[in-house]
């Protein structure tokens, strides 16, 4: 099986009118991703952001949860907090991973943005030979253009069945989604 981590890109990012911004850091995203990640056997979790107080921020968290009351008071988030890698861009965290010689990007989005391929196909991929792979989520409106067609490969939204018309998952969610399609028990 390939070596998997997961990127939370905080920019560049597309608001509700399409236009590129950065978002911030949410407090949920650093430890219930960290969790997931934990969970399902990812080496690393990149977070991505360009700010240096937001990248701060996240230190703080993780330092909280950590080495603070909460890590003391719930010891099995300060090993999940272990994978979180604080980086300035996805090209930082791609050249942590191995370079993009040695890494796979794979994106998400919650909405058609280019061919994709089906998680069944990915979670085959997944558990045979090859490079790297970083599997990439976006915050906001999702990844940016620009993100997207770095891509080699598209993953398909998760949708549901009964309520196909309404697709707006939290981040969290959906990483939790496609990392069990990828590594849950079959």
């Amino acid at each position: 099986m390939r070596r998997v981590a997961v990127a939370l890109v905080h920019f560049p990012i597309v608001d509700s009118a399409g236009k590129v911004v950065t978002t911030a850091i949410t407090n949920l995203d650093v430890h219930d991703l960290s969790r997931s990640c934990k969970t399902y056997g990812a080496s690393d979790y990149f977070i991505v952001h360009p700010v240096a107080a937001q990248r701060e921020l996240v230190a703080r968290i993780c330092d909280h949860w950590e080495n603070g009351s909460s890590g003391k008071r719930i010891p099995a988030r300060k090993v999940a907090l272990a994978l979180v890698r604080i980086v300035t861009s996805l090209d930082e965290a791609i050249e942590k991973l191995g370079g993009r010689e040695n890494v796979e990007v794979w994106v998400t989005a919650a909405r058609d943005v280019a061919p994709p391929i089906t998680l069944k196909v990915a979670r085959e991929r997944v558990h045979s030979d090859g490079k790297n792979v970083l599997i990439v989520f976006g915050t906001g409106w999702g990844l940016a253009p620009e993100v997207i067609a770095m891509a080699d490969t598209v993953l398909e939204p998760v949708r549901a069945e009964v309520n196909a018309e309404y697709n707006h998952l939290s981040v969290r969610s959906a990483c939790a989604i496609i990392l069990d399609r990828l590594f849950g028990a079959p």
